[in-house]
This record gives structure tokens, C-alpha cells and sequence, in this order.
């Protein structure tokens, strides 16, 4: 994507999350399905103040759901989960960093998808730095 012109819209980056989905490889990739990918421009306060996040540009993605390992078959009932994508932060990481965008919206895709294995935050990144 070029970096002259207009910001991509909130389709371009579905595109962009879907692209990287279909990166993900077997046997992960078949757990993948029915997680639903959403743009928003901003998290909302509410979520901002439930993560302790005092400045909405420093949120770039977040999953919403029951994570595999804490699946049951007694669970029913809830909605599928998402991975919430937040557009401008995004745009500003992909100016302030100089990192392809469509390289950003796969990491923050991979890094919710470790959410949906049940991974933390802190495991994640010691898995990036090992990497």
C-alpha cells in the first residue's frame, strides 16, 4: 500500500486481517474458524478503562472471546469471538515506525490469535523474543 494519498479505509484493513488469517498455518488455522475480524476507528472508553489504558492511541488490536483452553461443552450461548482491529493507531504506528501496514495487521492479528490459544501477553512476547 502506497503512503501517498488517503489513509486505507476500514475494508482495506479487513482486507489486510483476512490476508493474514489465511497466513496462519495448519494445525491452528482450523481453529480459526468462526472468529470474526472488526475495524473500529478507537477502542471506546469503557474498554480503554478496563484494560488501564489512560490513551486510546496506544491500542492497536483486541480479542474478544472464551479462549480455546478455557472452551467447554457446557458453554453455549455466547457470541463468536473477535479480533478488534483499531485503525488509527494503527495509521500512526505505520507512520511513526516505517513498518509495512500490512506487516503491522499481521502481527496484531497473530498476537490476538495467541489470545484465542489461551496465550497471555507476557507469553507472546517471550515467544517474539525467542523468535
Amino acid at each position: 500500500m502506497s503512503r501517498l494519498g488517503s489513509a486505507p479505509d476500514a475494508a482495506a484493513f479487513e482486507r489486510l486481517a483476512r490476508a493474514a488469517f489465511t497466513r496462519i498455518p495448519e494445525p491452528f488455522a482450523r481453529h480459526l474458524e468462526g472468529v470474526r475480524v472488526r475495524i473500529q476507528e478507537f477502542a471506546d472508553d469503557e474498554t480503554l478503562h478496563a484494560l488501564g489504558i489512560a490513551d486510546g492511541w496506544e491500542l492497536t488490536g483486541l480479542y474478544h472471546g472464551r479462549p480455546l483452553d478455557q472452551e467447554s461443552i457446557w458453554t453455549s450461548g455466547e457470541l463468536p469471538p473477535v479480533i478488534t482491529l483499531y485503525r488509527q493507531p494503527l495509521l500512526a504506528e505505520w507512520c511513526e515506525t516505517g513498518v509495512g501496514l500490512e506487516e503491522l495487521v499481521t502481527h496484531v492479528v497473530v498476537h490476538e490469535v495467541g489470545h484465542h490459544f489461551g496465550l497471555s501477553d507476557a507469553e507472546m512476547h517471550t515467544l517474539e523474543a525467542e523468535r
